[in-house]
């Protein structure tokens, strides 16, 4: 668990990168442009630290892969569609309804119903504290 812990918080510092570095730029009549280039440079990062592990079977792993990369990859679009329609329109604030909101899909969905991974009392719980959380901040906006 405390390596999933460290694991988790650095996707998280990532992403609060990502947003930092998404509110602060100008706005764009290509609304996709900001992401593009950053994607770009993801992609470039990848590539070099993928080279520092490339072995003979990358080719393969690709081909044998390839549906499920190619998903992955319209994942990925349309997180950063979303992303770039939440924090445009409404602000990083409201990056907690996202986490929320992938904490459930991501657990149910995918997690509970696809892959059919355990799931127990506490993982219920999470998932009603996780609905509470919607629920407030919802509230919270209302009044805001």
């Amino acid at each position: 668990m405390n390596n999933a812990l460290l694991f988790a918080l650095l996707a998280a510092v990532g992403n609060a990168i990502f947003v930092y570095g998404q509110r602060g730029s100008s706005q764009s009549q290509n609304p996709f442009l900001f992401t593009l280039c950053s994607i770009s440079i993801c992609c470039l990062l990848f590539l070099g630290a993928s080279s520092l592990y490339k072995t003979p079977d990358d080719m393969s792993y690709v081909i044998n892969n390839y549906g499920n990369i190619l998903i992955s990859g319209v994942g990925f679009f349309v997180t950063f569609i979303g992303f770039f329609l939440l924090y445009s329109r409404y602000g990083a604030s409201y990056y907690s309804l996202y986490a929320v909101l992938s904490i459930l899909t991501t657990s149910i969905v995918v997690g509970m119903i696809l892959y059919r991974e355990p799931f127990n009392i506490y993982h219920i719980g999470s998932v009603c504290s996780a609905l509470l959380t919607v629920f407030l901040f919802w509230c919270g906006q209302m009044r805001a």
